[in-house]
């Protein structure tokens, strides 16, 4: 065994072609997934480890000592201890760009839920309302368009603008937000003046120190009480039950979010026990499309290949 992928099952559902893999190096052990007792023996032989939730930590990184590469099967790379992977000089590489469309996509699928009164309507539907209704055409819930409103971005990367260019197809005006309590610098807008001015909010920043509980009560009172806010970033940018305060309220029109802060969720989330039409909520699949999925295994080939060629491979954590 050359090679392991410790939890192939977290992006496959059986619809995924290893060609690229296999061809970049072989054998490979697909493992569904791998608890913390069963790493060390799965990846003592290994010279390529794969991992996308699974966490290597430092016992795990010395205990491998064939080790070559660690490929994370994400963006992020908080899954690995970055400290011990660099004192046994072991590059790290992740993958980056793969979800884009996916995520986009996602993203204006919530905007369009929530404007349209999506589950309104099918609600309607199916308890007969509609069946029962004097017209043709029920009016129970107020429908907008996406164009002409303001769309603010609170995270300008990859992410952030391809979710922009698709906005401004639907006749939106995108603001760029600055960071937090900075000045705004050309082509951005200050931070509070988003909040304040936007009648959808997106979410594409990374979790940190800094940007956690990025929106909370304080952002969301700034809001419009007509605008809606958007999370497929971190379930941590956002504070739940500050969120529910103000949906309940109608302090603000709604939401619609694919992270929360713990995942998966327990039976007795808060976030899960609401119960109102204004908040949709999704189980972290913005980023999952099968397209997206394909590429992400294309790219772990892909920086297998770059790293025997000594070409560069996303190599994160040490140079």
């Amino acid at each position: 065994m050359r090679a392991v992928f410790l939890d192939f099952g977290s992006g496959s559902r059986g619809d995924m072609d290893c060609t690229a893999l296999e061809q970049a190096i072989s054998p490979w052990r697909y493992y569904q997934d791998s608890s913390e007792q069963e790493v060390l023996e799965r990846i003592k032989e290994a010279e390529i480890i794969v991992n996308n939730k699974v966490f290597l930590n430092r016992e795990a990184i010395f205990a491998a000592n064939r080790l070559k590469l660690i490929c994370i099967a994400a963006t992020g790379f908080n899954n690995v201890d970055l400290s011990a992977a660099a004192e046994r000089n072991i590059p790290v590489c992740n993958v980056r760009g793969y979800a884009t469309s996916s995520v986009v996509q996602h993203v204006l699928m919530l905007m369009l839920n929530l404007s349209c009164r999506f589950l309104e309507y099918q609600a309607l539907v199916k308890s007969g309302g509609w069946q029962a209704s004097k017209y043709f055409c029920p009016l129970d819930f107020s429908i907008e368009e996406l164009s002409g409103k303001t769309l603010g971005i609170i995270g300008y990367g990859e992410l952030g603008r391809g979710v922009a260019k698709v906005a401004e197809a639907f006749g939106m005006n995108v603001l760029i937000a600055e960071h937090k309590n900075k000045p705004a610098r050309s082509g951005r807008t200050a931070f509070d003046e988003v909040i304040g001015q936007a009648d959808f909010i997106t979410l594409h920043c990374p979790l940190s120190p800094e940007t956690r509980n990025l929106i909370s009560r304080r952002e969301l009172e700034l809001m419009k009480p007509t605008a809606y806010l958007i999370n497929t970033a971190r379930g941590g940018l956002l504070n739940e039950k500050d969120l529910l305060h103000s949906l309940s309220t109608n302090s603000i029109a709604g939401a619609g979010i694919d992270v929360l802060q713990e995942e998966p969720p327990a039976k007795d989330s808060m976030i899960l026990q609401y119960q109102l039409p204004n908040l949709i909520v999704t189980p972290h699949i913005a980023w999952a499309s099968r397209e997206s999925r394909q590429r992400l295994l294309d790219q772990i080939a892909e920086n297998i290949n770059n790293f025997f060629q000594n070409k560069p491979f996303n190599q994160v954590g040490i140079t």
